[in-house]
């Protein structure tokens, strides 16, 4: 797991939110003179109504998404950094059981699961949240936020 410190200072995920001190909304300009430059950039403009650019900070331990059309927001964050909390509690690491308890406890009853050929995701629709799973332990996370074609944040 990733553990280089950057310059965040929290590790929070806000589901709807954010992920510490980072905003759903922010623009990638914006983002970029805050965070630096990434480490590896994907872009994808196969679909018509969104252009998604993914802003990779592997040393860091988060990906940024950035999502829309006339306008690109940041609209979704993958993190797999060590020190990742969800209501106060690190996650990354936790066995499926007791992460499922976890969720309940904290008003997350509904979720799907898929699996593919090294992964078992859990996935929180209500709240955009999509938990990794290897040899039963959290490995990653993403979340995100759904945007519109002009690039501003649908109401939750």
């Amino acid at each position: 797991m990733t553990t280089t410190s950057s310059n965040l200072t929290s590790f929070d995920i806000k589901p709807n939110k954010g992920f510490g001190p980072i905003e759903f909304g922010d623009n990638m300009d914006r983002f970029v003179s805050q965070y630096g430059e990434p480490e590896e950039v994907d872009s994808f403009d196969e679909d018509e109504e969104l252009n998604t650019t993914v802003l990779h900070y592997w040393e860091k331990g988060f990906s940024i998404f950035f999502v829309g059309l006339a306008s690109q927001v940041l609209a979704g964050i993958e993190t797999d950094h060590s020190d990742s909390t969800l209501y106060g509690q690190k996650i990354l690491g936790m066995k499926e059981a007791e992460f499922v308890a976890f969720m309940e406890k904290n008003g997350h009853n509904e979720y799907e699961v898929e699996l593919d050929k090294k992964d078992k995701r859990l996935s929180y629709e209500v709240s955009m949240m999509d938990f990794f799973f290897r040899e039963d332990q959290l490995v990653y996370m993403n979340f995100g936020v759904l945007v519109d074609q002009e690039g501003v944040i649908e109401a939750v």
